[in-house]
């Protein structure tokens, strides 16, 4: 697992989709391709009142990835110092398996590259001692990268 996971403070979160646009914006994500979502159900009763139910969905940045073992020329790879799971660009082919192998379906296909491309969490940021762009975007301060302790599992950390 890695060292870091981005958590959504539901009560702050106002649906803006500033986080998806930053980042699309900084990892020059072409239209139509997402590396994070924000899930809104709803508006359900809470209390009485009107509420949305928000899911904020970047790579879970999975201890053991279901991505990275189906990838035919080792393009996935997890960093040894903080655990996070990125592409080698330069050595992807563009074969899709492992979008087809991760059941949240966090890698994409850039059609402009004819490569897979996934949230790393902004690892050229964390290793410049700056946050993900999505999390310094945020304009109501909803999402927050947090150290993560070792749980053992794959997915989403709870």
């Amino acid at each position: 697992m890695s060292k870091y996971k981005i958590k959504l403070k539901r009560e702050r979160c106002i649906n803006c989709q500033a986080c998806e646009v930053l980042c699309k914006s900084k990892n020059k994500v072409p239209a139509g391709v997402q590396l994070n979502w924000i899930f809104a159900e709803g508006p359900v009763d809470q209390e009485g009142l009107p509420r949305l139910k928000l899911k904020y969905q970047p790579c879970f940045q999975c201890k053991d990835p279901y991505c990275q073992p189906v990838c035919p020329t080792g393009a996935i790879v997890r960093r040894e110092k903080d655990g996070l799971v990125y592409i080698r660009e330069d050595l992807c082919t563009g074969c899709k398996a492992c979008i087809e192998a991760c059941p949240w379906h966090v890698p994409v296909f850039n059609e402009l590259t004819g490569k897979a491309m996934k949230c790393d969490l902004c690892m050229d940021r964390i290793d410049q001692g700056l946050k993900p762009m999505c999390v310094t975007g945020c304009v109501a301060h909803a999402l927050e990268l947090v150290e993560t302790k070792e749980k053992g599992k794959a997915g989403p950390a709870a």
